[in-house]
């Protein structure tokens, strides 16, 4: 069965580039919202949850300030990935952040809800 592309877009209370970008790039930004750890060997990032789970993930497109995609290791279609990209609103000055994913037919809603949860850690974490 074919992954259906899917988009969100969050909008972040906040006009500081850097810490989006720290958020969404980094190690331990990405440690504070998306996995309990991060680490990173050039391309190659592998995120932890709990004791056991773990995933790798390849960086196949970086723009600084601008997007990072990943490739999980482990997908079978080489052209699934999942973006995180920052877009500043030109109106309030404020960013929103898009998540492009793949998800199954049947498992849309349930990585949206799973997006939701992520980007209100992420909004926690980072006091947006």
């Amino acid at each position: 069965m074919k992954k259906e592309k899917i988009h969100l877009e969050y909008l972040l209370n906040t006009t500081s580039r850097n810490i989006i970008w720290s958020a969404i790039s980094t190690p331990i930004g990405l440690e504070g919202w998306f996995a309990d750890r991060v680490t990173s060997d050039d391309k190659i990032v592998t995120f932890y949850w709990g004791k056991t789970e773990n995933r790798e993930a390849e960086i196949v497109a970086i723009r600084a300030y601008s997007f990072i995609r990943f490739h999980w290791l482990d997908d079978e279609n080489e052209r699934d990935y999942f973006e995180l990209k920052m877009v500043k609103n030109e109106l309030t000055g404020d960013y929103v952040l898009e998540i492009t994913d793949f998800a199954l037919p049947d498992e849309t809603d349930d990585l949206e809800e799973l997006w939701n949860s992520q980007i209100d850690n992420l909004k926690r974490s980072g006091g947006f």
